[in-house]
């Protein structure tokens, strides 16, 4: 992008004019953004998200940011000596896990966020699912893909039991950009992991989200030979969950996207989050990054 001063000042002009129907078009509707992967190591791809975020509000879009810290876990579990588990893509959390999940999410990485956000010009508070009392949760059963009568106990992470909002909105409608760590809680106050992908997908359901944006460290859905799957629809991703072409980490990530898509919100993308600029990009032109997630 370091060529962007070699652009004529005209050239800038049309550029700008282009983006205004989906300004338009999206103006006062909410986005719910899932920022992850090296988009959030890189310090100009931070740097990038950040002025991203704070330009969608400033034209009347409502971003809201869930995040991950999946390397920032392991880098500090690694420092206590700690070694991470994973069962099926989940993270294996017990106590003393949920101990360094909750520091790292809810303090390191998200005040990272809010202070990249507001070093941008924007407003950003930090929020867990604490606050508000905003994500209800409970244990979650895991049950293996192969055999449903094999379950595994995966600790203290947590299945959604419900999200309310409004606290979410509240600070949406004062000009504020929510930024959540994805931490529930339980009925007797104890704490939950929660995978962000589905934290952002739930929310993006409450709240009945315009877009929900997946930001990842690959250029969308791949087939089996590579390929960039640029639309998928519910039947086609059954059939990619069957034959193993979506596995690992993708599972809850594809999955959650689904459940959204189905649940009203209006387009799911998971998009490459190495691209410079990729959430301007994907919402503000006609250029398609990554892939999209149909209902049906």
């Amino acid at each position: 992008m370091s060529d962007i001063q070699s652009i004529a000042p005209g050239s800038k002009a049309e550029i700008l004019a282009q983006a205004l129907p989906y300004i338009r078009k999206f103006h006062g509707k909410t986005m719910v953004i899932k920022y992850g992967g090296n988009a959030m190591t890189d310090p100009a791809l931070q740097a990038d998200f950040a002025e991203d975020v704070v330009l969608l509000k400033l034209v009347g879009i409502n971003p809201v940011v869930v995040h991950g810290g999946g390397p920032q876990i392991e880098n500090a579990l690694k420092r206590l000596g700690k070694q991470g588990a994973f069962i099926q893509g989940m993270r294996v959390t017990d106590a003393e896990t949920m101990a360094v999940v909750q520091w790292v999410l809810g303090g390191e990485v998200q005040q990272d966020i809010v202070g990249l956000i507001n070093q941008a010009g924007g407003k950003a508070v930090g929020l867990t699912g604490r606050d508000g009392g905003m994500i209800r949760a409970k244990k979650l059963k895991m049950l293996d893909q192969a055999d449903p009568s094999v379950e595994y106990d995966v600790g203290q992470v947590g299945d959604i039991v419900s999200i309310d909002p409004s606290v979410v909105k509240a600070l949406q409608d004062d000009a504020f950009i929510p930024v959540i760590s994805p931490i529930g809680f339980g009925e007797n106050n104890e704490s939950y992991n929660i995978n962000a992908d589905v934290v952002a997908a739930k929310l993006a359901t409450v709240l009945q989200a315009e877009k929900l944006l997946m930001l990842t460290n690959i250029s969308g859905v791949l087939d089996k030979n590579g390929e960039l799957l640029t639309d998928l629809s519910a039947r086609r991703i059954d059939e990619l969950f069957a034959d193993g072409t979506i596995s690992g980490g993708m599972l809850p990530k594809i999955a959650g996207a689904l459940d959204a898509a189905r649940s009203g919100v209006k387009a799911v993308h998971i998009i490459d989050g190495r691209v410079p600029h990729v959430l301007l990009l994907e919402i503000l032109t006609e250029q398609a990054f990554g892939t999209m997630i149909r209902s049906h």
